[in-house]
């Protein structure tokens, strides 16, 4: 006998359907919503974007880095990452932050500057976010960490060999190279989170390539066999209306030291052990003898300083490249890789010989712009480019939005996400802000602010001299003809004084906070008359600060 259907069996069937949509709908939902991905910051200090390969130039061939190269083979390049302020510890405090030096506090790296770490981070967001987080390697910036469930980091400047580290169980020393310390110690707090609930956000923060540049044992005399092309303004005069360029004391000729920097001594560093220092002087002591059968002078030695220069520097740059290398093949053979966002950049970027100079702090390009590689798995394009003004005033509220966090009203940069998704805002930014404050200092680099955008660069030397520079970057990219007062661009120069004025409105600079801190660097020399120590004898030095100083970005 045929039944006939009930409003019974129709319930029935509903509730089954329902069931089913649910379901259908559920799963839906989790392909849309992935899991938050881990977040890996590596960053390593004074790295120029002109000695990593994936960025071309005249070191590429000669000096590759291959493993970095891959993060930018996997997502995405940017050529015009600029800084705020080109100098370790106000980088590093920009970049925690997402605020400029003058609103964080830490303008310098002048002895008696302390970053106030009770101020908001993005460590202390993704922490709330259900992040688990930890910095390892050079942080700089004094103080006890917080924001980071783990830490363990460098006093200061830290040392290249056998150095002192700090965690939360205190002081102690290992011994080793420390880029290839620092990478063990990522690894090893890497596996010890891999298989947790929470996502993870670790910064491995490099030492090197800093001055002195001291090679690692696998790197030493890597380069001796090489000869690197130098930079067209290797002997730039500083002519061409350029004041403040005159006035530096950052030359390779002049302020280069051959046993310090160049490693010309007799001597290796004496806090080597035995083996390090058989092999250091196994590689050192025929380059001394070399030197002084040679002798160079005048331009020669200019040349001659730059090749030593050139070779300990970008030897210390692969010991970092191998470090990314181990890093990368953790992530791929733990299975990482699929859900880990990895970023490498740089604290700031340095000069390899342009206008004759090594260090950074100017506004200048060598020193302004820093690499920026990102891979973020599934989201970033591979092997994409990215030409957009970016900033490591941008890094806080990025990680902030991948961690779905809220990004605190008090942060002054943008979320890279929507570039990195390749989505770029249309009203994103035209103009960057930059402002740098460490002066006097042992590089005489004038205190200055000033703005560029992708065609002109407007800048201010104030304090001591009282000049502008306005340079037209299309058809002078080596920034070496001043046009600031130039009929021919005198419509130019007024735009741009308009919207210098409204940037540093629009971030709360000003001339009275210009005055605030060149009045707390007084008191701070008052205090400590170490803090200008480029002034006193060099023994005296040494006999306070040791033969590698923690005071200061670069104190001897």
């Amino acid at each position: 006998m045929k039944s006939t259907p009930t409003l019974t069996h129709f319930l029935i069937l509903f509730a089954g359907l329902s069931m089913v949509l649910s379901s259908c709908k559920k799963d839906a939902d989790q392909q849309e919503t992935p899991t938050r991905p881990n977040i890996i910051f590596i960053m390593s200090d004074d790295h120029a974007y002109q000695a990593i390969s994936a960025y071309g130039g005249r070191l590429a061939e000669l000096a590759p880095t291959p493993n970095i190269d891959r993060i930018a083979e996997a997502g995405m390049r940017f050529t015009n990452c600029l800084v705020t302020n080109s100098i370790c510890g106000p980088s590093r405090a920009t970049i925690l932050t997402g605020k400029y030096s003058h609103l964080n506090g830490f303008v310098d790296n002048t002895i008696g500057s302390e970053f106030d770490f009770a101020q908001q981070s993005y460590a202390k967001v993704l922490q709330q976010a259900g992040y688990k987080t930890a910095t390892i390697g050079k942080l700089h910036l004094g103080g006890t960490p917080t924001g980071f469930d783990y830490y363990d980091i460098l006093p200061g400047q830290g040392k290249y060999y056998n150095p002192v580290f700090i965690n939360q169980e205190g002081e102690y020393t290992e011994q080793g190279y420390a880029t290839e310390i620092i990478t063990e110690k990522s690894l090893a707090w890497l596996d010890s989170v891999k298989d947790g609930e929470q996502p993870f956000m670790l910064m491995m923060w490099h030492k090197a390539p800093h001055r002195g540049w001291q090679p690692g044992p696998n790197e030493l005399g890597l380069y001796e066999n090489v000869t690197f092309p130098e930079p067209e303004t290797l002997f730039d005069d500083y002519g061409g209306h350029r004041e403040a360029a005159a006035a530096n004391y950052m030359s390779i000729a002049e302020a280069m030291r051959l046993e310090d920097d160049l490693k010309l001594s007799e001597e290796a560093p004496a806090d080597l052990t035995e083996a390090q220092k058989a092999r250091w002087k196994e590689v050192y002591d025929p380059i001394l003898e070399d030197f002084r059968k040679t002798n160079p002078q005048g331009k020669d030695l200019v040349r001659y300083k730059y090749q030593r220069y050139m070779r300990d520097y970008l030897a210390c740059v692969a010991a970092v490249d191998k470090s990314v290398g181990a890093l990368l093949d953790y992530l791929k053979e733990s299975g990482l890789d699929k859900n880990t966002l990895v970023m490498y950049s740089s604290d700031q970027g340095f000069y390899l010989g342009e206008h004759g100079w090594f260090d950074k702090r100017w506004m200048y390009d060598q020193s302004l712009k820093t690499p920026l590689l990102v891979s973020w798995p599934g989201v970033t394009k591979s092997g994409s480019v990215n030409t957009e003004l970016v900033s490591n005033l941008d890094f806080a509220e990025t990680f902030i939005d991948i961690a779905g966090g809220q990004i605190p009203a008090e942060m002054q940069g943008k979320s890279l996400v929507p570039i990195l998704k390749g989505e770029t805002p249309e009203d994103w930014r035209k103009a960057h802000y930059y402002h740098y404050y460490e002066h006097p200092s042992e590089h005489v680099v004038q205190r200055h602010y000033g703005i560029t955008t992708d065609q002109y660069k407007l800048i201010h030397f104030y304090f001591e001299m009282n000049t502008w520079e306005l340079y037209d970057l299309t058809k002078d990219p080596q920034e070496i003809n001043n046009v600031y007062g130039d009929p021919a661009y005198a419509e130019v120069q007024a735009q741009l004084h308009q919207e210098l004025e409204a940037l540093r409105k629009q971030y709360g600079d000003t001339d009275a906070l210009n005055q605030h801190f060149i009045d707390e660097y007084n008191e701070k020399v008052k205090k400590n008359p170490y803090v200008e120590y480029w002034k006193f004898p060099r023994a005296e030095l040494m006999k306070i600060f040791g033969t590698q100083s923690e005071a200061n970005d670069s104190t001897p």
